[in-house]
C-alpha cells in the first residue's frame, strides 16, 4: 500500500492509506497548486 508521495514543491504528503493519501494530496494541489488536478491513478502511481 503507498502511502507517501513527495511533491515537486518540496513537500512530502502522508496517507493513513491509499484513501487518506490521494485526500491530502487533492487538497494540498487546491491549496497550492491550483490548476493541477490530477486523478486518483496518476497520484497513486507516483506515490510510494
Amino acid at each position: 500500500m503507498k502511502r507517501n508521495l513527495n511533491c515537486p514543491c518540496g513537500e512530502t504528503i502522508v496517507g493513513t492509506d491509499e484513501d487518506d493519501l490521494v485526500t491530502k494530496t487533492k487538497a494540498h494541489l487546491a491549496a497550492n497548486h491550483p490548476g493541477h488536478d490530477y486523478s486518483r491513478e496518476e497520484i497513486l502511481f507516483i506515490a510510494y
